[in-house]
């Protein structure tokens, strides 16, 4: 009798035992599945907001491009040659033009506030936080916090006691022509010369930062895209 209650009871503790290791490994299960549907969707959203930045980063490598060519016009009218003036307009435009870096976050934000370790690939977690926390920030500073990066801050009010008398307006203000050949003296032409030596210098300086960047949110985005198997 006491032989077939140790039975029973081994039975019973044995059941009970396998019952809640079932229901604490399903729980388990369920919540590491929880995990990885999150993560993803976080993946997910920063890959999304990578490609707009990579946009972003094309578009303003394109633009310092573009102050570039622009250098290149002034500096001849600025030597006193006839260069063609049919994109004038445009040109003084983007002379001194600034740029900003616009950079989607809130996929970043999400994962910090969840938890970086939701990430289980320790490389990957490790390229997103280096491009969120140190090459994002690094891009912020040189295109909107570095002094001589700010082109209209720093030139245009230097350039534009030279350039405004010598453009031509109609009576709407719309600029129509410029005045060429200009008869600038040595010294002017030297300090103008300065001053576009200076942005065209600044303007490469941006450019590779952004090159270099532009690298990073490529390699990052494939990385992702292996990871969520896109």
């Amino acid at each position: 009798m006491k032989k077939q209650n140790w039975k029973k009871y081994a039975y019973e503790f044995l059941s009970i035992f396998f019952a809640v290791i079932l229901a604490f490994g399903l729980n388990r299960w369920n919540e590491d599945r929880r995990e990885n549907r999150a993560a993803s969707k976080i993946l997910a959203e920063i890959h999304s907001g990578l490609t707009e930045d990579l946009n972003d980063v094309k578009e303003n490598i394109y633009g310092h491009k573009a102050g570039l060519r622009t250098c290149v016009f002034w500096q001849e009218v600025f030597a006193g040659k006839t260069p063609a003036t049919d994109s004038l307009q445009m040109y003084y435009f983007t002379l001194t033009r600034d740029f900003i870096s616009i950079q989607n976050t809130s996929g970043y934000e999400t994962l910090k506030s969840r938890g970086l370790e939701l990430i289980a690939n320790d490389v990957l977690r490790k390229d997103i936080v280096s491009l969120y926390e140190y090459d994002y920030k690094t891009l912020l500073k040189l295109e909107e916090q570095y002094q001589e990066g700010q082109f209209h801050e720093s030139y245009f009010e230097k350039l534009n006691e030279y350039i405004a008398p010598i453009l031509t307006f109609d009576e709407k203000g719309s600029i129509t022509g410029i005045k060429l050949p200009t008869d600038f003296t040595e010294r002017e032409k030297n300090m103008l010369s300065s001053y576009l030596w200076k942005i065209r210098a600044n303007r490469h300086f941006a450019m590779s930062g952004y090159a270099e960047i532009e690298g990073k949110i490529k390699a990052l985005r494939e990385a992702i895209g292996e990871e969520l198997e896109l």
